[in-house]
């Protein structure tokens, strides 16, 4: 069988790694997109010939295109993308917090999901592709003033719109809403929390499904 090929941002670590992995051991191609090439090619070595590493800055679109062309010279195509790099924020709330910390989390948070899926679209309109977008269970609830939760809000939104607009060429798309999970993005340990691992299982079962199914969201959370 002829292996697909998934784009992967924020691959070097966390989420975005445990999926490349998982994604290699399903029979997928993987496109490791990040900004640590050296993480990136330390995950590319573990994975081997159906990995390829692809440095570059989520925030821009250039970025994003050029890396997507790059993997589907060599792989073939794009058949699924993971718009899967985010960021949080040090200090909480509107009173509180930072405006230059919120400007580069909507760069990434917003407008990076927003170019992998401007990006994707020129393949997935010809190849009934598959977007996965990493949402949160924070972009489900009010949470007091915070300004992360409000851009995984956008997150959820844009991902059920996105869903109405690819419909049409048939292509589908994922939102994957984990709760906290124990990765680098915390800076202390989460030990009783979900694991990376948990989180790539959810997106490989969306991406499985049936063809003429589209699992529009996996909310999963940890029991404790």
């Amino acid at each position: 069988m002829t292996r697909k090929t998934l784009f992967i941002t924020g691959a070097s670590t966390g989420i975005g790694a445990a999926t490349a992995r998982a994604a290699v051991e399903h029979g997928w191609n993987v496109g490791l997109f990040a900004r640590s090439e050296d993480k990136l090619a330390t995950l590319c070595d573990e994975l081997g010939a159906h990995a390829l590493a692809l440095p570059g800055d989520a925030t821009s679109l250039e970025d994003q295109e050029t890396a997507m062309a790059r993997l589907a010279e060599h792989f073939g195509d794009v058949d699924a993308a993971f718009a899967n790099a985010g960021t949080g924020l040090s200090a909480a709330g509107t009173r509180q917090g930072d405006p230059e910390e919120w400007e580069a989390m909507i760069r990434l948070n917003v407008m990076g999901v927003l170019w992998t899926a401007k990006a994707a679209s020129a393949y997935f309109v010809k190849n009934r592709g598959h977007l996965l977008l990493t949402g949160s269970a924070a972009g489900r609830t009010h949470i007091k003033g915070s300004v992360y939760s409000a851009s995984k809000w956008f997150v959820h939104g844009y991902a059920g719109n996105l869903a109405e607009e690819f419909r049409e060429w048939g292509a589908r798309v994922t939102v994957i809403a984990p709760g906290m999970v124990d990765t680098p993005f915390f800076e202390e340990a989460k030990p009783d929390k979900l694991k990376p691992e948990d989180v790539a299982r959810s997106v490989i079962f969306a991406l499985g499904a049936d063809p003429r199914a589209n699992v529009r969201e996996v909310f999963v959370m940890p029991v404790n």
